[in-house]
């Protein structure tokens, strides 16, 4: 076992991320499995794509009447993976979901294609739709409302920043049949310290 505490794990994951999305532009490097807390006491997860990362964290945008977000509403402790398999690599990710500022929501809202804003409304994600012709005439209808108007932000979608507390870099080597995990956790005092483990 290897400690050190001279790194940062958002430059970390920075690097591998930009490594793997030109390594393999094909796939969608962005997309990662969220895990909530079901309102019914089990897990969940679905595939979310992110959007950006910061130096506070990994945002991603959804409804937040979807069952995600009502989960993440009562209990925001979260978990992502990134499971880049041509790369032989993974990123586990455990931490609390916060909301967004409604301006920057906003902002984002904004830079999406005009289809993308019309789906955000039609997709009413509070209410079982029963089949397709439904969800199309309810994107029709606004449609309808919006036209030649600009389409605004409807109040039940928006961004979440999950600020992370623990990540691990996990590397697979089939060739020796071992696997590398840098583990980083953070301190009280916002430092980050960092773990290297080697295992079978």
């Amino acid at each position: 076992m290897n400690i050190a505490n001279d790194h940062n794990p958002i430059e970390h994951f920075q690097r591998w991320f930009h490594e793997v999305d030109k390594a393999h532009p094909e796939d969608e490097a962005n997309a990662m499995l969220l895990s909530t807390k079901g309102l019914d006491g089990f897990p969940k997860s679905r595939i979310v794509l992110l959007k950006s990362f910061t130096w506070e964290g990994f945002i991603f945008f959804t409804n937040y009447n979807s069952e995600k977000g009502k989960a993440i509403a009562k209990d925001n402790n979260v978990s992502v993976l990134f499971n880049w398999i041509k790369s032989k690599r993974e990123v586990l990710i455990s931490g609390k979901a916060e909301k967004l500022p409604e301006n920057l929501s906003e902002g984002y809202f904004e830079s999406r294609p005009e289809g993308s804003k019309l789906g955000a409304w039609a997709s009413d994600q509070s209410k079982v739709i029963a089949s397709r012709e439904i969800l199309e005439e309810r994107l029709k209808k606004y449609e309808t409302q919006f036209q030649n108007r600009e389409i605004p932000k409807p109040e039940f979608w928006g961004g979440y920043l999950i600020k992370p507390f623990q990540l691990e870099f996990i590397t697979h080597d089939p060739l020796v049949g071992f696997k590398r995990v840098t583990r980083y956790e953070l301190r009280s005092d916002y430092s980050w310290s960092k773990e290297i483990t080697y295992s079978k």
